[in-house]
């Protein structure tokens, strides 16, 4: 009982929400309290003034006035002001001691009056402590304690001092005080109890406003973060790109786009298993972020494909030298449980202003310039140029006119001869497009081919290609293989495959006779998707050839479990064979890998008879070149003749 009491008489420090919302709320009843406090005392020093001492009707209440006054001023400038919670408590306790003394002061000066003057004065000082109390206790409803205090000091000893004064009539009004003093209190505790329910409904709604924001400000954080890396990802990135460009045009200050793919990291995958892959993509973005103190912003895109932000001097040189350092620190080794896995990064850069003033054109430039590392700079970083806009503009019209192309009409084959080096006999002939447009004239093949796989028709022009090379191989005898070539889409395309199959079945030529080539980066862009289309091809008696077998990024792990029958070593290898002794060890090595593995090994690029008997002391039986003959159109394929010194005679190997 003793603690409910006195937590009913206290400050609910404990409540944070509460104290301030009682302190908000008194601060705007204060200039109401004190006015009715010093109105009602000048009232009754008014009709005691000449009856009573002076210090009953001038000192006292001027302390009074004084003390009031004081305090009605410090609220009033102290209004606006926010106040700790500590502040606040010892605010409103300080207030409650006040109320207590001002009450037991007002009182007691009243009370000190009511021996002077006449009944209509007695009167007077019996109405000012009923109607100033009442109506300070309801400025006090918010501060309970504080109220319940003024309530006991003050209105206890009136209905005391009143109801034994032997005056029915102030007994009366005693006995009434005391009973609207019931019913105020009642009053009190109810409002009071409302007003704290209101306070916690308040406090509740904020929390759940606060959670449904931090809620709204973590789905923004996921919907804008790459959940692996940590880094921005491709919406927040394209958003702060488009900010980037408007502060930029509005600052007049430099700004670029760089799009980096890494370079051999699906074999990493395949190798080490995905969660090396996830771990090497967090390095690479710490790697990014570590270049953020040079006003860099790096992003995730997706998969392997990361983005930059470069601002202030974004000149093409600065430009150029900092993406090679970022390239050179993508190349260190990954080292992760004893474990290294290696991959590069190739880098192609925009720069706003010269490469294009909107965030798709600087997307479409800085893909160029990425394809154009990938193609012939792997590993390293391209700016977008003026004379890679003229390509870009030189392709949109190859592009152009690939559209608008009649295959049958303007594309035709060459053949050229395999040979076997031990008989001087073609043993196949591999079929390579030629496009002679009436527009352009002759288009090399290395260009229109990724101008029709950029505009997605390579699979009809291949189809249409397909068509042709089997015709001519009808021609041919029947020992003499029929050698293709598949783009990197056509590779991954069902839809092509499925269309090349039935070409293939309509022609009457024995898929025993054909060979499909395919490149090491074709197969690895998507391998599931390729060596499942591989695989039906082989099905059908088909050879498949692996093409510039040594220059990608395939492990061994890919070639055998690909059904293949042949691999050409890429010419890169040819081209000093006959000197230097690296290259000499690698073609043996894998010409021993295709015959442990049953594949035919097939050497491209011969064109010199010192090439030819190098590689005849290694092994090598069949080859491609110049060396033998030039592609030629089909009317000269029966034709050929091998050069007579082709034969080489090599020593026989000593055994046992």
């Amino acid at each position: 009982m003793f603690s409910r009491t006195k937590a009913i008489l206290s400050i609910e420090s404990g409540n944070p929400e509460l104290v301030q919302a009682q302190l908000a709320a008194f601060t705007k009843q204060v200039p109401l309290l004190y006015f009715m406090l010093v109105t009602n005392t000048v009232a009754l020093t008014i009709t005691h003034f000449g009856a009573a001492p002076a210090y009953l009707t001038l000192y006292v209440p001027g302390a009074l006035y004084a003390v009031s006054l004081f305090r009605l001023v410090h609220w009033w400038f102290s209004r606006n002001r926010r106040y700790t919670h500590e502040e606040a408590i010892g605010r409103l306790r300080s207030t409650y001691r006040l109320t207590a003394l001002l009450g037991a002061g007002f009182c007691a000066w009243s009370l000190s009056l009511y021996p002077y003057g006449d009944a209509y004065q007695q009167s007077h000082v019996a109405f000012y402590i009923a109607n100033t109390v009442v109506g300070c206790i309801f400025c006090l409803m918010h501060l309970r304690a504080a109220a319940l205090a003024l309530t006991a000091i003050v209105l206890g000893p009136f209905t005391i001092f009143f109801g034994t004064s032997g005056n029915p009539v102030f007994t009366a009004l005693a006995l009434n005080v005391a009973l609207v003093t019931v019913a105020m209190v009642f009053i009190l505790f109810t409002y009071y109890r409302d007003f704290g329910a209101l306070i916690r409904s308040q406090k509740e709604l904020t929390a759940r406003q606060a959670e449904t924001q931090r809620l709204s400000d973590e789905n923004h954080r996921l919907a804008n973060l790459d959940s692996l890396t940590n880094l921005p990802n491709r919406r927040q990135f394209r958003a702060e790109l488009e900010t980037r460009i408007a502060r930029a045009e509005k600052n007049g200050t430099g700004l670029a786009l760089g799009l980096i793919d890494l370079d051999g990291f699906k074999p990493v995958n395949d190798t080490f298993g995905h969660g090396i892959g996830d771990k090497l993509l967090m390095e690479v973005g710490e790697r990014l972020t570590a270049f953020a103190g040079q006003g860099l912003f790096p992003a995730r895109l997706g998969g392997d494909e990361f983005g930059i932000l470069f601002e202030a001097g974004a000149c093409a040189e600065r430009l150029h030298a900092l993406g090679e350092e970022i390239c050179a620190a993508l190349q260190e080794p990954y080292v992760f449980n004893g474990q290294t896995a290696r991959v590069s990064g190739s880098l192609g850069i925009s720069i706003l202003g010269e490469a294009g003033t909107t965030a798709d054109r600087l997307f479409d430039r800085a893909d160029f310039a990425l394809y154009l590392a990938k193609q012939n700079f792997r590993g390293t970083a391209v700016v977008f140029s003026a004379e890679h806009e003229a390509e870009i503009n030189e392709q949109g019209r190859i592009q152009q006119a690939l559209r608008a192309a009649d295959f049958e009409k303007e594309m035709h084959l060459v053949f050229q001869p395999m040979v076997d080096a031990d008989t001087n006999g073609i043993f196949a002939y591999e079929a390579l497009a030629r496009w002679e447009s009436p527009v352009l004239g002759n288009v090399s093949p290395g260009v229109f081919i990724r101008a029709a796989e950029r505009t997605g028709i390579i699979g009809r022009l291949t189809e249409t290609l397909m068509q042709k090379a089997l015709e001519a191989a009808q021609s041919w005898p029947d020992h003499i293989r029929l050698s293709v070539n598949l783009s990197t889409r056509d590779v991954v395309s069902n839809r092509t495959v499925d269309a090349l199959l039935e070409i293939i079945a309509r022609s009457g030529i024995d898929p025993a006779r054909l060979d499909i080539e395919v490149t090491e980066t074709a197969v690895m862009r998507n391998f599931a998707l390729a060596a499942d289309n591989i695989r039906r091809l082989a099905e059908r008696g088909i050879g498949i050839a692996l093409d510039d077998f040594g220059t990608g990024h395939s492990s061994l792990s890919y070639v055998h479990r690909l059904p293949l029958t042949k691999i050409k070593i890429d010419r890169s290898f040819i081209v000093d064979i006959a000197t230097n002794e690296l290259s000499r060890s690698i073609v043996k090595t894998i010409v021993d890998l295709s015959r442990n593995i049953g594949c035919v090994c097939i050497v491209e690029g011969m064109e010199t008879h010192e090439q030819v008997a190098a590689l005849r002391g290694l092994g090598c039986r069949m080859m491609q070149g110049y060396y033998f003959a030039r592609p030629e159109r089909l009317e000269d394929t029966l034709a050929y003749r091998a050069p007579s010194d082709t034969i080489v005679n090599v020593p026989a190997r000593k055994t046992g």
